[in-house]
């Protein structure tokens, strides 16, 4: 009895120990370039991996504008959660969780790729909403987008972040990227296996023609990550 209860006390400190991790990191990765989970599982799984850091006042402008456009557009001004994108997620099925988009902020996908696995799991949503709001909390909105621009996997063969995604579908460096350019690639990081910027399809050339007309109707909507961080 009293070597289960020590089996028990152990895991659970474990377990506390593994939850309480990501917040003591976060702070740290306002000077530390991170690494994603998915690239660490592909390094540890002899997986390639592309990725260069690549500092977001060196990629074109029209790239994070239409990434918050597309993925979170409400970013400048939430606390990291989207209240009315979580309530519409978890109105959904659990195939559908993965998928959604206004269900996870652009901070929550950061959490989620830099501490998190990937999946369908309400488990890893209730992990990753108080993860995010914390995120927000520590790290200013400049630093969250640079990051997630530089940790989400955008191509089909371990190309992470956007200087890889560039150079992998239109053999150009990230601060060369067109307004039509920066919308494809906003098209496809729902899935970046079944889509591609590279080759890109009727739905993400539409779904890029939506992008790109949002960016011109909307230049200012991405005032918090200008100049230095806010």
């Amino acid at each position: 009895m009293r070597a289960a209860r020590r089996a028990l006390l152990v895991l659970a400190v474990i377990v506390g120990v593994l939850i309480a991790l990501p917040y003591l990191i976060a702070p740290f990765y306002r000077f530390v370039d991170p690494v994603s989970m998915p690239m660490l599982w592909r390094w540890a799984t002899g997986g390639r991996v592309e990725r260069t850091f690549v500092p977001i006042g060196l990629i074109a402008p029209t790239l994070p504008l239409t990434v918050i456009l597309a993925e979170d557009a409400s970013f400048c001004h939430n606390y990291g959660i989207d209240l009315s994108g979580v309530r519409e997620a978890l109105q959904q099925a659990d195939d559908d969780i993965a998928e959604a988009r206004g269900g996870s902020t652009i901070t929550q996908q950061t959490a989620k790729n830099l501490f998190l696995w990937q999946g369908r799991s309400f488990v890893r949503k209730a992990l990753e909403i108080p993860l995010a709001i914390w995120i927000n909390l520590v790290l200013p909105k400049r630093r969250v987008l640079e990051i997630y621009l530089n940790i989400v996997e955008w191509g089909p063969r371990g190309q992470f972040g956007a200087e890889a995604a560039a150079r992998w579908a239109f053999g150009k460096s990230a601060r060369e990227l067109t307004a039509q350019q920066s919308a494809e690639l906003a098209a496809i990081l729902p899935n970046p296996f079944r889509r591609s910027a590279r080759t890109p399809g009727a739905l993400v050339r539409q779904l890029a023609r939506v992008y790109e007309n949002r960016a011109a109707s909307f230049p200012n909507h991405d005032a918090c990550i200008r100049g230095r961080a806010h």
